[in-house]
């Protein structure tokens, strides 16, 4: 029989090697054809008296990227025009539609024959569950093993919360589960979701041994007697675990995610089960989750969005590729030191300049440092660190630009410095190159007035440590070319990392919405809230940190400063408030920077941090915290963000809701499971959003009046991507 995603072979030995490898994809995905076609391959490898086992394995440099979302995404859409008609038909549907591959894998599972997995690279959601349901498991050196659906609002749903509890320690895997943590192959070895590591070359090989010597084809827990690795639930390891795990669970989510709380339901309840009893539980959970708001903004955003974002999106569609060979990097500070580094690791070559050759090398040293930790830590090997560091050229000399395609400047928040080395740049570099300012929020427009060929000048916004953070603002100034984007965006790509483009403004979109987020704490303070219910209400609210504590992390001398250079460029029209009289306190009388220098809201103590206890000789002394509702707190917080972000969005610095979500999430980290700024809005209701900010108006300030665009859509109750749809979708008006 043919099939478009697998190719079998036996051989004489009665193995069929089953090889996944779908066309015109660069890593393997499971979508209804894989899922159709591997349910026919189940039934050909049980049906021929010739094939004694199988071994399944990867024609791709990876085994597999989990499931196609987008397919998820679509069987939702037809659950809510359904549920419009017949609300029990389009539950049934989406049901049965979502435990497809839970039946699949089952199937496969409880066939009687034994089947491998032949685990190459990276094995991810979908791909990882299709691994726990073969009877062995073998994998390369290089394995990458997670079930990451957590993150993107929903759990592993094809029988991976069942299998991995069976299989491994309860704690290890409640944490895997949990937090979508990826494994690499030692630790997966450990927690037994793998039985034998080698090298890749030696894979199948080693799988088709591992059957020759016998592997029995029912699963231990479809065997009478089948004891759980942590005991049963109701028993007194089960008291001593259980309770604990729902603990760690709220303190980690604070029951944000409703992915998360019924994973926790479906392992609880299942383990308790027979596995087909069990498996249907989890599948129940699973659809339960599909239809919550949550599921489905993480879902857009953070994989259907964030994919479309990483393919081009926004790229102009009449530029060619450009084939980046050399960027120079203009400060090897922390910031530009981080830029070598991803830029080298890409394959790029680079000149890192700096006012000296010793300031130079420092930076570059930086890249050495972490290519020795990924070293120490088994992540790379001393000739992969060597080929990284030869990439990168230290120099104070301005002439290395020459050749550059693209030069990064990265120097401090300066007007004038700034000018200084653009112009010194420019006089050597060749005519077509581009060149990119890493400012976090002084106006691309006014720096270009330092540059002769405007056109060629744009910025590019990284987010700091930028090893690990993921989003790169892309910033387009009055006469910035579609030429110089269409650079940008393809460095930002060759990087692998997530571009979102704006518009012209002060602050732009991610430090403006960032700095509103800070500005609340403070007023908070300025309110007579204790500083512990500010920081726990950001947490709960869903943000990484406190308020407080990211205004250290920024550093208080830079929000000074920012507030300082708005204040003088707006003049008389700038209205002064409490955060003005807090930071000039902080900063100004007391010296107190944030993190940088050890002390701000919070007195360092290298890793240890405490809550500084002259903050009342600032602020004054607190109110009681019962006179404060804890839930406004959090709206406070979160609808300040979105109301900003609704702000940028009317004044056209934002223009796609995609990049207002995907860049809320992974530049400041808002509460991923809203789906971001804007959906957190749609979440609400635009109508009822602006009669909370009205609200919050009456009670705390004009700060929160709602904005025209806002007010204008609240009429009819319409959504950002009902009214804002991105390109290749179609507007549709929400009713109330």
């Amino acid at each position: 029989m043919d099939y478009k995603n697998f190719k079998i072979e036996t051989d004489e030995d009665g193995i069929a090697l089953i090889t996944w490898d779908m066309p015109e994809k660069s890593m393997n995905v499971i979508d209804l054809s894989v899922m159709e076609e591997l349910d026919a391959v189940v039934d050909q490898v049980v049906g021929d008296d010739a094939i004694k086992g199988a071994v399944i394995t990867s024609g791709k440099n990876a085994f597999s990227g989990g499931a196609d979302l987008t397919m998820l995404e679509g069987l939702l859409k037809d659950f809510h025009v359904q549920r419009a008609k017949d609300p029990e038909a389009a539950a049934k549907a989406l049901f049965e539609g979502s435990r497809k591959l839970t039946l699949v894998y089952r199937k496969l599972e409880t066939c009687g024959k034994p089947f491998v997995a032949a685990v190459n690279s990276t094995s991810m959601g979908g791909g990882t569950e299709l691994a726990l349901a073969c009877h062995a498991r073998v994998a390369d050196e290089d394995l990458k093993m997670g079930l990451p659906e957590v993150k993107v609002g929903l759990f592993p749903g094809a029988g991976g919360t069942q299998r991995v509890m069976r299989m491994a320690d309860g704690q290890q895997g409640m944490q895997f589960l949990l937090q979508g943590k990826t494994l690499r192959a030692p630790q997966a070895k450990q927690l037994k979701l793998v039985d034998e590591v080698t090298q890749s070359k030696k894979l199948v090989a080693a799988a088709k041994k591992m059957l020759k010597a016998g592997i029995d084809p029912v699963k231990p827990w479809d065997k009478k007697g089948f004891k759980l690795p942590n005991g049963n639930i109701y028993s007194p390891a089960g008291f001593q675990f259980w309770p604990a795990a729902n603990a760690i669970y709220r303190r980690e989510t604070f029951d944000n995610y409703p992915g998360a709380r019924y994973l926790l339901h479906a392992v609880v309840e299942g383990l308790q089960l027979p596995m087909d009893l069990a498996l249907q539980v989890e599948s129940r959970y699973f659809a339960k989750v599909l239809q919550t708001p949550e599921a489905a903004n993480m879902i857009r955003s953070l994989f259907v969005s964030m994919q479309e974002l990483n393919k081009g999106a926004r790229r102009p569609i009449d530029q060619r590729p450009n084939n980046i060979k050399k960027v120079g990097i203009l400060g090897a500070g922390f910031m530009g030191a981080g830029i070598a580094y991803v830029t080298a690791q890409a394959g790029i070559n680079v000149v890192l300049i700096d006012r000296d050759q010793e300031a130079a090398d420092k930076g570059k040293a930086h890249t050495e440092d972490l290519l020795s930790k990924a070293v120490k830590r088994g992540r790379s090997t001393e000739d992969k660190k060597a080929k990284i560091l030869s990439r990168i050229q230290a120099t104070a000399d301005y002439e290395e630009l020459a050749d550059c395609d693209l030069v990064i400047e990265a120097v401090f928040e300066d007007r004038e410095i700034k000018k200084t080395v653009t112009e010194k740049a420019e006089a050597v570099m060749k005519s077509r190159a581009i060149y990119a300012s890493n400012t976090s929020t002084l106006p691309i427009t006014s720096l270009a007035q330092a540059s002769k060929r405007p056109k060629n000048f744009i910025g590019i916004h990284f987010f700091s440590p930028v090893d690990k953070m993921m989003l790169v603002e892309v910033i387009m100034g009055k006469r910035t070319s579609d030429r110089a984007l269409a650079m940008a965006l393809d460095y930002i790509k060759a990087i692998k990392k997530t571009p979102i483009v704006v518009n012209d403004s002060r602050g732009f979109y991610t430090s403006r919405v960032v700095m509103t987020y800070i500005r609340e704490g403070l007023m908070m303070l300025a309110d007579g809230i204790p500083a512990p219910m500010i920081e726990n209400a950001g947490k709960m609210a869903g943000m990484p940190v406190g308020p407080l504590s990211l205004g250290d992390e920024v550093a208080l001398d830079l929000a000074w400063k920012i507030v300082s250079a708005t204040r003088k460029d707006l003049g008389v029209k700038y209205v002064e408030g409490p955060l003005d009289n807090i930071l000039e306190e902080m900063v100004v009388k007391r010296e107190r920077f944030g993190r940088k220098n050890g002390k701000g809201f919070y007195d360092y103590n290298g890793k240890d941090k405490s809550l500084w206890p002259g903050i009342p000789d600032v602020v004054g002394q607190p109110k009681s915290a019962d006179s404060f509702n804890i839930e406004e707190l959090k709206q406070r917080l979160l609808v300040m963000q979105a109301l900003e972000s609704a702000r940028i969005f009317e004044e056209n610095c934002l223009t796609d809701v995609r990049e207002a979500d995907v860049g809320s999430i992974l530049g400041f980290g808002f509460a991923p499971y809203t789906g971001g700024t804007l959906s957190y809005i749609d979440m609400m209701g635009t109508t009822a959003f602006v009669e909370l900010c009205k609200k919050f108006t009456r009670k705390w300030g004009p700060r929160f009046k709602p904005n025209k665009l806002l007010r204008e859509m609240a009429k009819d109750n319409e959504t950002f991507y009902g009214r804002f749809p991105p390109k290749g979708e179609v507007a549709v008006k929400d009713a109330a």
